[in-house]
């Protein structure tokens, strides 16, 4: 089978002969006094606060930006029904240009989340300094933008902290580094790493399409997109956590909040910027799902570790009841080399192993054979991603799912700290 055909972000497509003056300002904006411009766009949120407001409609709520850790990652009663994973280049030429992006993608970040109004002004500052130019909504979901749950999550990778241009290669986290590839992966380039990560979620499609769309108009010039995918997950059906493609309920086991397994704190041995972060790894699975759909449903569950129909571990009755590997010492129950065995074995030495995880759906259409390509959009949140996320996968090489799925991309990020302050930015730190 061929591996998905990326998604990816393509200037070529404007028509050549339309509006050369424009095309050419556009394509330049990066530099000289567009990223001036871009500053001053950032440092208009906290100039025009009250252009920026909240609809009220009880079902679109407003998810805070502002906090200690970043509002996309640990969101366990309210996941957001769908998702985009975009990867980028940075193409800021220096450390300044580079703190310019990342305040501008926070006075975005922060925009988005509130919602906004078209009652209310827009600056001049925020229009392109075209004549005639277009207008600063593109309209796709009217004139009020409601918040519709909305959070954007920054993640930064090794290859962003490796660019002399940037002088941060002393501020780099410990463990960050470029994806491994394990056993069993079939790794696509064109689907891989990233300087920098944006996981946008919402609950609804169009809204997603709107944010990237404005975040990406907001930066020109200083990121260009090397791969996006769009994930969704099902409503409860019915009752409990979303299924995946598989139909198997995913995401059941987290840590809690206060485990301290997700977030880096100041014993984490990280660089004190980072405190308040959280290492992102994204993996991009492939489930060969017409496969899948001629083995019998007993096979299934005994890959799995659980019955398809309630989620709950082999021999018990909810999807929330603990496995009870301890009497079932040989894998009679629930089979040694299940998924949810392997992941979790529930041992003292594994439990510093575990994550938070967070799936997405996702579906590419057909590939060249006519077969589905669909998936999974793995996400998982750890404070170190060799003891955590490597750690369970290497125990999960050869398990007998990988006959079903094949893992092709994603990377390793760091995802940055909070904002606290009303005119802080994200990764104010690394400029500190």
């Amino acid at each position: 089978m061929t591996d998905p055909e990326p998604v990816m972000h393509n200037s070529a497509s404007e028509t050549p002969t339309a509006r050369p003056g424009r095309r050419s300002f556009l394509i330049g904006a990066g530099t000289g006094a567009a990223a001036t411009a871009l500053a001053a766009t950032a440092a208009n949120a906290a100039i025009h606060p009250t252009r920026i407001t909240t609809p009220d409609s009880p079902s679109a709520p407003a998810v805070p930006f502002h906090g200690t850790n970043q509002a996309g990652v640990y969101r366990p009663a309210t996941q957001q029904r769908q998702a985009c994973f975009a990867a980028f280049r940075v193409l800021a030429a220096d450390q300044a240009e580079l703190k310019t992006l990342l305040q501008v993608l926070t006075s975005q970040g922060a925009r988005l989340a509130k919602g906004v109004q078209a009652s209310e002004p827009v600056p001049a500052e925020d229009l392109p300094a075209i004549a005639g130019g277009p207008p600063s909504n593109s309209g796709v979901l009217g004139e009020d933008v409601p918040p519709d749950s909305f959070t954007m999550t920054v993640g930064l990778g090794a290859s962003l902290f490796d660019n002399l241009d940037y002088g941060l290669a002393g501020k780099k986290p410990k463990g960050l580094t470029g994806m491994r590839v394990f056993p069993n992966d079939t790794p696509d380039p064109t689907w891989t790493g990233g300087d920098l990560l944006l996981q946008l979620c919402a609950d609804s499609a169009d809204m997603i399409h709107y944010a990237l769309r404005e975040i990406t108009k907001a930066t020109r010039g200083l990121l260009a997109l090397s791969w996006k995918i769009n994930g969704f997950h099902s409503a409860p059906r019915p009752a409990g956590n979303p299924r995946n493609l598989f139909g198997y309920k995913d995401g059941i086991v987290n840590p809690r909040q206060d485990d301290h397994l997700v977030w880096i704190t100041p014993e984490s041995g990280q660089p004190d910027w980072a405190v308040g972060g959280t290492f992102i790894v994204v993996r991009l699975i492939r489930m060969l799902v017409e496969f899948w759909d001629r083995v019998g449903l007993g096979e299934q569950d005994g890959m799995i570790g659980r019955h398809r129909a309630s989620g709950a571990p082999l021999g018990a009755v909810h999807e929330t009841d603990t496995p009870d590997y301890a009497n079932d010492p040989e894998g009679q129950n629930i089979p040694l080399d299940a998924h949810i065995r392997l992941a979790n074995p529930r041992t003292k030495s594994t439990d510093a192993s575990r994550l938070l995880r967070r799936g997405y759906n996702y579906d590419l259409g057909v590939d060249l054979n006519g077969n589905l390509q669909a998936g999974l959009i793995f996400t998982s949140f750890q404070r170190n991603i060799q003891s955590q996320f490597e750690a369970t996968q290497l125990r999960l090489v050869d398990e007998p799912m990988t006959d079903y799925i094949e893992p092709f991309g994603g990377g390793y990020f760091i995802g940055l700290p909070g904002v606290q302050a009303a005119d802080g930015f994200l990764g104010e730190g690394l400029f500190n």
